[in-house]
């Protein structure tokens, strides 16, 4: 018998001038990027998370904390073939995967498909299986300030046993 489950996440990164953007996976010329303790891509962040609850695995900073030295300035597409790697061995397998972006600037549509196709390669689904869309909040809000950048995600699991 096939379950299938459904997961949601949400990160948030403070924006900082002279750091860089990468949004998931993906360098976004900007000049601001993400203060984080990994890369900052708060698109897998989210994702990441998504996943977890899902296969209710908990949250990626149960798995992966800003804490532990061995994740600073980690590409967060590591931490995501591991949060993909840790739903195979619980008998699960990714669905599809829907992610938010929201940010008033940089405009983030010229990358969207690199960014579908990257996350495609780096959980193994096709890219058919992967939508990342972004969005503004017309200069409302941290980031429609340009404060910091929000995501959204939320994630399809199948059991596979």
């Amino acid at each position: 018998m096939t379950t299938v489950r459904i997961g949601n996440g949400y990160d948030v990164h403070r924006l900082e001038k002279g750091l860089r953007l990468v949004l998931c996976g993906v360098d976004i010329p900007h000049d601001r990027g993400c203060v984080a303790h990994s890369d900052g891509d708060v698109a897998i962040h989210a994702l990441c998370d998504a996943l977890l609850g899902a296969a209710s695995l908990g949250d990626i900073g149960r798995h992966f904390p800003d804490t532990d030295g061995k994740y600073e300035n980690i590409a967060s597409g590591i931490l995501l073939e591991r949060v993909c790697g840790m739903l195979s061995e619980n008998g699960y397998a990714v669905g599809n995967v829907d992610i938010v972006i929201v940010a008033q600037r940089p405009k983030v549509a010229p990358y969207i498909e690199d960014m579908r196709r990257n996350l495609s390669e780096t959980m193994g689904i096709p890219v058919s299986s992967v939508s990342v869309k972004a969005t503004t909040t017309e200069r409302l809000g941290f980031t429609g300030r340009e404060e910091g950048i929000a995501a959204y995600a939320v994630a399809l699991i199948d059991n596979i046993r």
